[in-house]
């Protein structure tokens, strides 16, 4: 946007400086014009005054001497014509059309004193001419032939100078549009910034008031604005965090009675009521220990920590260590269902120094519910997790063979609540995916879901690389 408003402004100024600099050059033109024109139509005048004296006295003589010397010294011709005969001076003769149209005009009695605007890149002498003579009687002609090479000379230097004052003057203009430009779109930027901050983290800092007053004041309304919604935000999340967590007392104090009640019941249509409230209440105690990982999920994305800069609370970590673990972990749920999981590389072979910034509990929790994701939809195939570096950045992907998700499936699986309706069937609450979204954005990483390359589902999680450590040992 700013170099959209500084072209226009540029050619407007350009535009600008143009029609200063023409104005000024005409002016010039026409002033050098006038200052030969005035030297010129007095020698011109005392001329046609020593032609009289001697159309009057019949002697010529001193005429011709003056015009001789004229031209010596200035380099330009004189015609007079007398009564008895033409007086040439300078190379100067009635052979030329415009010395013709010249006398011809002063022989009817008109004077042509006037010279045209100098020309930086003409050509050619003017000529300007009068009659001489008692009253309105005319003895005869006199014409001057004017050399214009120097005003047309000094023309173009002063067209030099106004032209390196032009461009001065277009850049210092420019300079001046550039910091009104920059005074005026600063607040636009930083609302923008503050938009998309307050977009991405539901709070943003409150804008500084500056640049024209309705900026200022549009600055005023958007800090206010986006108050309101980080308070609204933070108010819906701490909600469902209190809500979630006020449940979990009556649903433990319901599960206790559902047991002791259970040891009441006696015949097996009673033990399998009481099994299947059993288990709808511990789906809904997955529901509630879903909802308060996701409200913590979501306001340690809200702060940004990780996108705002180092961070001297989060460490490096090695994550190979961390894979590991989870994995042997969740060994026994993966051979409980048939799965095949595998860390690579495996024993005995050389492990990647790779290490990233992240909390370490977070990034387990992160791979814990990939792994449990992929165990608990790909039954009976292989799960591998691996450890790499993609792109300059640190990748942990957790693929199976599983029946995998759809490009639109993928595209939704980190909303709140989705579930596949090919999976529908399967326990599940839909917030583990949306958990491990918002948690790797709170670390400055991303969570992308793409097919596998041997079908099923490649769920890998980026996160910016750290200083690398030989350490083949750690963990």
């Amino acid at each position: 946007m700013r170099l959209r408003v500084l072209g226009t402004l540029g050619v407007l100024a350009a535009l600008l400086v143009v029609v200063v600099a023409a104005a000024i050059l005409s002016s010039a033109s026409r002033e050098l014009a006038q200052e030969v024109q005035i030297n010129r139509v007095s020698a011109l005048n005392r001329f046609a005054q020593l032609a009289y004296d001697a159309a009057l006295d019949g002697d010529s003589s001193q005429l011709e001497g003056d015009m001789d010397r004229y031209s010596a010294l200035y380099g330009e011709g004189v015609l007079i014509r007398l009564p008895s005969g033409t007086l040439q001076s300078g190379g100067l003769g009635e052979d030329r059309a415009e010395v013709r149209n010249a006398v011809g005009q002063a022989s009817l009695n008109l004077s042509h004193t006037t010279l045209p605007p100098v020309q930086a890149f003409g050509s050619g002498p003017a000529y300007i001419s009068r009659s001489f003579g008692p009253a309105s009687q005319v003895l005869g002609e006199a014409v001057l032939e004017v050399k214009l090479d120097a005003a047309r000379q000094q023309l173009r230097e002063r067209y030099l100078l106004v032209g390196l004052g032009a461009v001065v003057l277009w850049l210092l203009l420019l300079l001046g549009a550039a910091r009104v430009t920059a005074w005026v779109l600063r607040p636009v930027h930083r609302l923008n910034s503050a938009a998309q901050e307050l977009a991405a983290r539901g709070k943003t800092e409150r804008l500084p008031e500056a640049g024209p007053p309705e900026l200022r004041e549009l600055s005023r309304s958007f800090s206010r604005m986006a108050q309101t919604v980080s308070e609204s935000m933070e108010s819906q999340r701490l909600l469902i965090a209190d809500t979630s967590h006020q449940l979990r007392n009556p649903v433990g104090a319901l599960r206790l009675r559902l047991d002791l009640l259970q040891l009441k019941l006696r015949s097996a249509e009673e033990q399998a009521a009481a099994a299947d409230v059993t288990a709808e209440l511990e789906r809904v105690e997955e529901i509630l220990d879903g909802v308060l990982r996701l409200a913590s999920a979501e306001h340690r994305a809200s702060e940004g920590t990780a996108s705002a800069g180092p961070d001297a609370e989060v460490p490096d970590l090695d994550p190979f260590a961390v894979l590991q673990e989870e994995t042997d972990r969740a060994r026994p749920a993966a051979e409980a269902a048939g799965v095949v999981l595998r860390l690579h590389p495996g024993p005995g072979l050389d492990r990647p120094a790779l290490r990233l910034r992240c909390k370490p509990a977070e990034l387990a929790h992160m791979v814990d519910e990939l792994l449990a994701n992929a165990i608990k939809y790909a039954p009976g195939s292989t799960v591998t997790v691996a450890l790499n570096r993609r792109d300059g950045a640190v990748s942990i992907e957790v693929s199976d063979g599983g029946p995998g998700l759809s490009a639109e499936d993928r595209a939704a699986a980190t909303s709140r609540f989705w579930r596949s309706p090919e999976h529908l069937g399967v326990r599940g609450t839909g917030l583990g995916m949306t958990i491990v979204d918002r948690l790797a954005k709170a670390n400055g990483g991303r969570l992308v879901l793409e097919e596998n390359s041997g079908g099923g589902l490649r769920a890998r999680l980026e996160f910016p690389g750290a200083a690398s450590h030989s350490g083949a040992g750690d963990g």
